[in-house]
């Protein structure tokens, strides 16, 4: 009977998206989620500067911090969309380098 660590050390993965049937309706799925993602924090920043505007004019404290915090929250989704790619390949690299 084979020992565990044995088995272990054969298995291996290599990423290929033409491995399986349906691979560019998925990668084209997540560019399209990636598209709405990115109009929703659009939408989301413009918004927050209208918060913030209004609120700034009109004395109403509490307006403009909700704004400043939309305005910023919607900042950091983008950028969070436009880095997700980087960051999956950088931690799947880093998963690699562990034996």
């Amino acid at each position: 009977m084979p020992s565990s660590q044995a088995l272990l050390a054969d298995v291996s993965v290599t990423p290929n998206l033409n491995s399986l049937p349906g691979a560019a309706a998925l990668q084209s799925i997540a560019n399209g989620v990636a598209a709405w993602a990115l109009l929703i924090a659009l939408v989301g920043l413009l918004a927050g500067a209208a918060m913030w505007a209004i609120g700034s004019h009109s004395g109403n404290y509490q307006q403009t911090y909700t704004g400043k915090r939309t305005l910023v929250a919607s900042a950091l989704a983008s950028v969070l969309v436009g880095a997700a790619p980087a960051l999956i390949n950088f931690f799947f690299h880093l998963g690699q380098g562990v034996h």
